[in-house]
């Protein structure tokens, strides 16, 4: 929605002793809000309900019961029928038949669905009512960035208050009031919605990155003092969106009035620091990604490992601690079937403590466990009737601490890291820095595990996909990370003295040894470079610039982009069969063009590294001086006898070669041409069917226009009578 129709769309929750509350809400409700309002009770199976006609009593606005496909409308108060379940899509409601008795939660359903649709512009309130109905439908908007309300507080309290108590324990709840001061509290919320959304819509295309980071500066500050946190490298829109939120919340409509209001209220960066960590997070949520990560990464955890050995996990950024959980379980199950299975650790970090403090306590409504299958939920939770509690061999292999990915030293030998829904929230410095931080937290061969949105397209050389999908990576051994993170002195520990820095005697050797190593390669060895299975440079020696020299246009370490007239084709071929058969591969008397002469090489490729990741190292030794390139020709020429034919015999081996590779190279790339025609007309086929049905479209607009065009002439035709008839009896009433 634009700005000039947007408004905002009230969805109210009740269920025993909610009918007072409803008469309350709307006696104090002005008639022109500016909002709609959606009541969903709990209603019994085939009872009749007066509740349209009682709201009617008390609101000064219209009142109507839901229909299927009404669209929602300013000032208007719409009822749920019973019967019925309720949701609203494309700004229109939608009824469905309840078709059971068994138990279910419309609020919850409804309030997600308003949620999805309406996102910032949706409220929810949630009035007197038993059970926990409403407390992820409440949850789901305060995700969306929408007002969240339950009743409370020292007025006329709930007659019930199981309901709205559920949700305020989960922390997603923004206003807490008694029934009779929540229409004040909205209506300030409907005036700095519409001035807000207005702004922002003005602003959208005026104000440059630098300049929206500049204008919240002294707000980065305030947080930073008062939390510890740095706020400066999160995405703009994200950070923007969530301090016009609690403006709204506030009823504060200039930027310059709430960075007051921040430097007074203490309480207020609190709940602004609070807002900012709203972790959208469920048990197995992603149900594919968890599955990917079953099959592919938890098996491989425990591989080589036995019952004195540790498999360690790190899930920074865990929230309420339904990912963590969720892992938990997996590596649980994994245990279960290994005879000697190791120790597992889960260090599970956040900044938001009060989410930490859920996590920890392991209990979950039954709402929120609705992903979770029957024979996981009787294995690994207690039910207590009103909510579910993670098990103790569960929580055992839980860490909960507070820990910021940003500021603090990360965990260190860890197996897998599963950062979720976090990345996305930062922007491209703040990502620069962390995503070297998980590569240098991780063991050999470690994991990565993140959100469907999230990837490490601008690291690839630390992380190499195992599941790209799923977003799984696999860590790169033969890469170093540039870390840049504080390094701490303990408290009550100053620097290593002199002493402690004395090297011991075996440590000298050591450096000796390495010192004169590095002396003999530096002087001796020939030039070499180190490349991956994609032909991308990783180390370069010294003296590789008479083999290798950069691409025109962009930087690029690729091998091939950057060996020099004459090598490629030798290069591309050995590199192609060292890759197949990961066995050495040497190619002999290579001839390289340099500047004004010519140099003959044996060029040599050694795969070394681990088997799923390999490395290898190309070798480049000359044979002889350079030569002119008429001296070239004559070298080239060996005098007549049976070694000319065994040289003859050689380059005509190494030209099938080379024809072969490149026959193959050719075949591999019609095969991608084809595959690439292929989508190609299947794309093809996709816009003549829709081109197709827009002709049609288009011959049933004409259809009705024609049908419109007779409509109108049969109108015409009774207008025409109607005024032959108003005549008549003008003459008839004159004549009497």
């Amino acid at each position: 929605m634009s700005s000039d129709d947007s408004f905002p769309v009230v969805g109210i929750g009740s269920s025993a002793g909610g009918v007072e509350a409803l008469q309350l809400l709307f006696q104090n409700m002005p008639p022109d809000t500016g909002m709609a309002f959606i009541v969903v009770s709990h209603l019994a199976r085939d009872y009749h309900s007066l509740l349209p006609s009682i709201v009617a009593r008390h609101a000064r606005m219209s009142v109507t019961a839901a229909l299927d496909g009404a669209e929602i409308e300013p000032n208007t108060v719409y009822v749920c029928p019973p019967n019925n379940v309720l949701t609203v899509e494309n700004h229109a409601l939608q009824l469905t038949a309840r078709l059971s008795d068994q138990q279910h939660k419309p609020i919850d359903v409804f309030l997600s669905s308003l949620a999805e649709d309406y996102a910032e512009a949706a409220v929810g309130i949630l009035l007197s009512g038993s059970g926990s109905d409403g407390a992820l439908g409440i949850k789901a908007i305060k995700e969306r960035g929408g007002l969240t309300v339950a009743q409370g507080g020292d007025g006329k309290g709930p007659l019930h208050s199981e309901m709205p108590d559920a949700a305020i324990a989960s922390g997603t709840v923004d206003i807490i009031a008694p029934v009779q001061e929540i229409p004040s509290r909205l209506v300030d919320y409907a005036h700095s919605f519409r001035v807000l959304e207005t702004k922002a819509d003005g602003d959208a295309g005026h104000h440059t990155d630098s300049a929206v980071v500049e204008r919240y500066q002294p707000i980065y500050r305030l947080l930073l003092n008062q939390a510890g946190h740095d706020f400066s490298g999160y995405k703009e829109k994200t950070f923007s969106r969530r301090v016009r939120r609690r403006m709204q919340v506030v009823g504060v409509t200039a930027l310059e009035d709430y960075i007051a209001r921040l430097q007074q209220d203490p309480d207020e960066v609190n709940l602004l620091f609070r807002d900012l960590l709203i972790g959208v997070t469920n048990f197995f949520r992603d149900a594919d990604a968890f599955e990917g990560l079953a099959q592919l990464v938890v098996p491989r955890l425990f591989e080589h490992k036995g019952r004195n050995d540790n498999v360690r996990v790190w899930c920074p950024g865990c929230a309420t601690g339904e990912e963590v959980y969720s892992i938990a379980i997996l590596l649980r199950e994994q245990m279960d079937s290994v005879r000697n299975p190791p120790k597992v650790q889960i260090f599970a970090t956040d900044i938001d403590e009060h989410a930490i403090g859920i996590a920890r306590a392991g209990r979950y409504p039954q709402q929120m466990l609705e992903h979770v299958s029957a024979q996981r939920l009787n294995r690994f939770f207690v039910s207590d009737d009103v909510s579910y509690t993670v098990t103790k061999e569960l929580r055992d292999m839980s860490i909960f601490s507070p820990h910021s990915v940003i500021r603090d030293p990360p965990f260190s030998r860890i197996d897998m890291i599963s950062c979720r829904n976090l990345l996305i929230y930062l922007g491209s410095e703040f990502q620069s820095q962390v995503i070297p931080v998980f590569h240098f937290a991780l063991r050999e061969r470690g994991f990565l595990f993140l959100g469907t949105s999230e990837n490490v397209t601008q690291h690839s050389d630390l992380f190499t996909p195992v599941d790209k999908k799923q977003r799984i990576f696999q860590r790169r051994d033969h890469a170093a990370a540039p870390v840049r993170f504080p390094f701490f002195v303990p408290q009550g520990r100053g620097y290593p003295s002199a002493h402690e820095l004395r090297q011991e005697p075996t440590t000298a050797t050591a450096n000796l040894r390495r010192s004169v190593e590095n002396r003999v390669v530096e002087r001796f060895a020939p030039a070499h470079v180190v490349v991956n299975a994609e032909g991308d440079i990783l180390h370069f020696s010294s003296r590789t610039g008479k083999y290798l020299e950069p691409a025109t246009g962009l930087p690029n370490r690729h091998l091939l982009a950057m060996a020099r007239r004459g090598l490629r084709l030798d290069l591309r071929a050995a590199l192609r069969e060292a890759v197949e058969t990961r066995a050495p591969v040497m190619r002999e008397h290579v001839e390289v063009e340099l500047d004004d002469r010519k140099q003959f090489i044996n060029l040599t490729i050694e795969p070394f590294g681990s088997h799923e990741d390999p490395l290898f190292l190309v070798l480049f030794n000359d044979i002889g001086q350079p030569f002119p390139p008429l001296a070239t020709e004559q070298a080239r020429k060996p005098a007549p006898g049976p070694e000319h034919a065994d040289r003859l015999e050689q380059e005509l081996r190494e030209t099938r070669e080379r024809l072969q590779s490149t026959i193959e190279e050719y075949e591999t790339a019609m095969e991608e041409l084809k595959s690439s025609n292929e989508e190609l007309q299947s794309i093809n086929e996709e816009l003549q069917s829709t081109n197709e049905e827009l002709e049609t479209s288009k011959e049933e607009l004409q259809s009705v226009n024609e049908e419109l065009h007779t409509v109108n002439a049969e109108l015409n035709s009774k207008i025409d009578e109607v005024d032959r008839a108003h005549n008549d009896l003008r003459n008839v009433f004159d004549s009497t």
